[in-house]
């Protein structure tokens, strides 16, 4: 598991590789995510945008921005949690996701919580001899 806080809320990421979805000689390799979002302060917040950036082992980058996450724009009252699943494929058997979540305070305020870089690996690694 993977987790970062950023002004009382965490984030905490478990990354699953999906075999029956993944199809090694297609480079076909998908994961499962699942995220907790956690409200740790005393202020109520909404998470209204999300942002991704997808490496692969090959270094080629993808980024991903919108609205909410999984169709929904949560309202995270002081001690309430949000989770969700999601997924993600790649063409590489490895990579890594890091990523950040757009809020906003009672107040107004617009900020940004980190989403901890994690590793998505899986059991199809290229092995080398030499």
């Amino acid at each position: 598991m993977y987790t970062e806080t950023t002004r009382d809320i965490s984030v905490t990421v478990q990354p699953t590789f999906l075999d029956d979805q993944s199809s090694p000689e297609d480079a076909r390799f998908v994961w499962a995510y699942h995220i907790s979002i956690e409200n740790n302060g005393a202020e109520t917040v909404q998470l209204l945008t999300r942002y991704w950036r997808i490496i692969d082992s090959n270094g080629h980058v993808q980024e991903v921005r919108g609205d909410g996450v999984v169709g929904e724009q949560p309202v995270l009252y002081p001690g309430q949690t949000f989770e969700y699943t999601s997924g993600a494929p790649l063409r590489t058997p490895s990579g890594f996701m890091v990523g950040t979540y757009g809020m906003i305070g009672e107040a107004g305020d617009s900020f940004d919580i980190r989403i901890p870089a994690f590793s998505l690996d899986s059991p199809h690694r290229d092995v080398s001899l030499h």
